[in-house]
């Protein structure tokens, strides 16, 4: 799974990176070193036409949105379901009630650094888990495949700006030996020559739509041990991701 990442770059650096049409963020994002479920996070999306949430009609644009992570189906009962789907599996994504209608036409990128996952070691009879950051050795970003989903909230009437929920759910996949050393799962990326077509609200079928995924490893990537701190979501700052020293250095 994925439970923690990095996103750091600047509102006006993922406009131009992304070539955004629609900026509807409202305001900018402080930079987050342990972006955790719940969290308001960047996502890039394309939308047009009428929405949902009764706005009037709009050409179709690629927008950059803040949005909730941790997904909250159109049908359920009350938000405190998202803080448990925070990743669907690739392999059931297409099916699963809570992610099929939003992978059909609510697909979204979601702008990270780099990611955190967990190691079992074993320290003089004592097991703890220690913290990697996994990120592109070449530098850059990732732009995690995501989707999106509008949940009506009745407490506010139909004008009121928080009448509409927006959640997001990052999709992963099994990972390689070279990650998988570190956990068996990981988040699947879209090439940016593919991101107008996983965008697009009618990007066909299912086939068609898997096709354009690829695990992030598929990015080279490096991961090294970092500090326990980034377990507390408290903790914030550019010190999570430093190496820890004394310590070896894994290439995916």
């Amino acid at each position: 799974m994925c439970g923690r990442y990095a996103s750091a770059r600047k509102r006006q650096d993922l406009l131009e990176e992304f070539r955004i049409d629609r900026d509807r963020t409202g305001e900018e994002l402080a930079p987050d070193y342990n972006v955790a479920p719940t969290k308001p996070v960047y996502a890039v999306l394309t939308r047009g036409g009428r929405d949902e949430e009764g706005g009037t009609a709009e050409p179709v644009a690629r927008e950059l949105r803040v949005v909730r992570w941790g997904l909250v189906p159109f049908w359920a009962k009350d938000p405190s379901i998202g803080g448990r789907m925070i990743n669907a599996r690739v392999e059931t994504v297409a099916e699963k009630p809570a992610f099929r209608r939003a992978f059909a036409k609510r697909r979204c990128l979601l702008p990270a650094d780099g990611f955190y996952e967990w190691l079992k070691v074993t320290e003089q009879g004592k097991t703890r888990k220690q913290p990697y950051y996994i990120h592109p050795a070449a530098g850059g970003g990732l732009a995690f495949a995501g989707l999106y989903e509008l949940w009506r909230d009745r407490s506010y009437p139909d004008d009121h700006p928080q009448a509409w929920l927006w959640t997001t759910v990052i999709i992963t996949t099994s990972a390689p030996d070279e990650v998988g050393r570190i956990h068996d799962r990981m988040p699947m990326v879209v090439d940016p020559a593919s991101w107008a077509d996983w965008l697009d609200p009618a990007g066909g079928a299912a086939s068609h739509v898997h096709a354009l995924l690829a695990p992030a490893a598929s990015v080279r990537l490096e991961s090294y041990p970092v500090a326990a701190a980034v377990g507390n979501v408290r903790n914030n700052g550019p010190a999570l991701i430093e190496r820890l020293a004394g310590d070896p250095v894994t290439q995916a």
